[in-house]
């Protein structure tokens, strides 16, 4: 029994439209599969710049404490040779006083 020409054209439709859908399918899999690295990739990237960030104010934090530590040493140090200062000008000025004035003889 022959097939009539309407079958035929049925059936060359119906098996290109299923290889066609076959073929978009496999490309369409691909393509969420690379979509699913390409945001696995980019998560990892925003989590090590999360890090980076948090090392970077880390540092900025450690480096504001040395250099309070460093200006409250410096301020001590200007206070203690400020206080020898005083001593001194005191002690010269006691040891001042203290001097008897000398006799002239004739």
């Amino acid at each position: 029994m022959p097939m009539d020409p309407i079958q035929i054209v049925i059936v060359f439709v119906s098996v290109t439209l299923t290889t066609i859908i076959a073929i978009l399918s496999i490309q369409v899999w691909n393509i969420l599969k690379e979509l699913r690295i390409s945001v696995q990739r980019m998560n990892t990237i925003l989590e090590e710049s999360g890090f980076s960030v948090k090392k970077v104010n880390k540092m900025l934090d450690d480096a504001g404490k040395v250099s309070e530590t460093v200006s409250e040493g410096v301020v001590q140090a200007s206070g203690f040779v400020q206080g020898i200062k005083t001593g001194l000008s005191v002690l010269t000025s006691f040891v001042g006083g203290l001097k008897r004035p000398e006799r002239k003889e004739q």
